[in-house]
């Protein structure tokens, strides 16, 4: 009875949106998503070493996410999956978006589509203005005709890259502002991204509300951090590349302060702020350029664009300024595919009627807690372990092989018309059970301890595995290149 009327009273007090107040009431919005940080790369979520004063400062305000999730353990669908609250494969983003090399997959044709209905669109209707400020990488043909740009999902203004900040952190000259080309910029991208956001602020009306996204290249390679910074690690680190990495997440921790203090300056005291990452920490040299990437995935298992907890585990952080909410750690399972209904219930803006898979955490805004309703499922079909399906509920961590007449399926980076016949083959086997609850390491699979649960998890995941597959998009290049 106690938690219910906290609840009550919490929601009579919301912002506008859900009590016809004005419409300076209604909440300002601050998305901030970095790129390859680990679960355990900030101060607050145990790394040893590395100094993130700003964000530690945030989090002990508001609320630590604990179990926190992306919509995938890769960059480009985790991105898509936040801005439109439906997996990922829904839309057809199954892999990280390469450049448009023709290839026979139609890897190369994938991009978020126009259809698609998005998180500053919806706000948008409730008299939001919306910015996104950092890394896009969700088109293949970035900044062309050819397919939609940031404007054609609803936002005012945007400043982006295609993918990573090049030539690297460190003077990058790639970005777009608005469709046009700003050439070479002087200073770090954490901070370019940021004095963008700032001034786009500066511009906007007294009392208009707005959603800011702010999407941090760092610590994603080809890194590079601020001298003094690097030189600050180096008796703590291992070499000058470690060094390098704990410098560029402290130096996105700065920019993060910067945009924080800009906003307490202005008496912001109605945002919003939520953070985290698009996916679990690089592999220290899975790729030539990752030189750098000493990303820490604390105690969790395997890293990026695995479908073990470290691939898609990441930190979450949510603070609303001037706003008594609950403070301190939840163990509450949500999803970047949350924040979409989320952002609907605290602004009444109205919610597409396109098949959502995130569920609304307004309530653990106020009490700390959320029993999640639906399970959330992962179909990663270019995962480095071999457990390519994964679900999460309440308590329990379910993986699972895909297998075609015995033998694993081979790791795929899209679904097209000519393999999706084969996928379709494919069966759930050799299935894992981890009680995550106590055992986020994933240490010990209690399948056999546990038979009960074992077989109706089995049977669920299988359900929800065939819905998500066949409401999967299936790329054409004939159809595609015909529209």
């Amino acid at each position: 009875m106690k938690i219910l009327l906290i609840v009550l009273n919490f929601l009579v007090t919301l912002p506008e949106a859900e009590k016809g107040s004005k419409q300076a009431d209604k909440p300002n919005i601050v998305v901030l998503l970095c790129d390859d940080l680990g679960y355990g790369d900030l101060g607050v979520f145990g790394h040893p070493i590395i100094d993130s004063p700003n964000l530690d400062k945030i989090a002990k305000q508001g609320i630590i996410l604990s179990d926190c999730y992306s919509a995938a353990p890769v960059c480009s669908p985790s991105r898509a999956g936040l801005l439109t609250g439906r997996s990922p494969n829904r839309a057809g983003l199954y892999d990280f978006i390469p450049s448009p090399k023709r290839s026979e997959d139609c890897r190369d044709l994938v991009h978020l589509q126009q259809h698609e209905q998005t998180i500053p669109a919806m706000l948008k209707q409730v008299g939001y203005a919306t910015c996104l400020s950092g890394k896009w990488h969700c088109s293949s043909r970035f900044n062309s005709n050819e397919q939609p740009k940031p404007n054609h999902f609803g936002f005012d203004h945007w400043f982006a890259t295609h993918n990573n900040a090049a030539p690297s952190h460190a003077n990058p000259k790639n970005f777009v502002r608005n469709g046009e080309p700003v050439g070479e910029l002087e200073g770090f991208s954490a901070q370019i991204v940021v004095k963008e956001a700032i001034d786009w602020l500066e511009n906007q009306p007294e009392n208009q509300p707005f959603y800011l996204q702010v999407t941090f290249h760092e610590p994603h390679e080809p890194i590079a951090s601020p001298k003094k910074l690097v030189e600050k690690y180096l008796p703590m680190a291992e070499n000058v590349d470690q060094a390098e990495y704990f410098a560029n997440v402290e130096n996105m921790d700065r920019a993060v302060g910067q945009l924080y203090q800009y906003l307490e300056s202005k008496e912001l005291n109605n945002t919003l702020i939520f953070f985290s990452s698009d996916n679990g920490p690089e592999t220290l040299m899975r790729h030539p350029k990752a030189i750098h990437s000493y990303g820490s995935a604390g105690e969790l298992k395997g890293m990026k664009l695995w479908t073990n907890e470290a691939g898609f585990r990441v930190p979450g952080i949510i603070h609303w300024m001037g706003k008594k909410t609950y403070t301190g750690q939840s163990d509450a399972v949500v999803s970047s595919l949350d924040l979409m209904p989320t952002f609907a219930a605290l602004t009444g803006a109205p919610l597409p009627d396109n098949g959502l898979d995130g569920e609304s955490f307004a309530q653990l805004l106020a009490t700390g807690k959320k029993e999640r309703q639906k399970p959330l499922i992962w179909a990663f079909y270019d995962a480095i372990n071999q457990q390519r399906v994964a679900m999460r509920t309440e308590k329990w961590k379910l993986l699972a092989t895909l297998k075609v007449d015995g033998q694993p399926l081979e790791r795929l980076h899209n679904l097209y018309d000519g393999n999706i016949e084969h996928v379709k083959n494919a069966e759930l086997m050799d299935f894992e059970l981890y009680d995550i609850r106590n055992d986020m390491s994933e240490s010990v699979n209690v399948a056999t301890k546990f038979p009960e649960q074992f077989k109706a998890l089995k049977a669920q995941m299988k359900e929800e595995y065939q819905a998500l597959l066949e409401n999967s998009h299936v790329w054409n290049r004939e159809a595609t290149m015909g529209k």
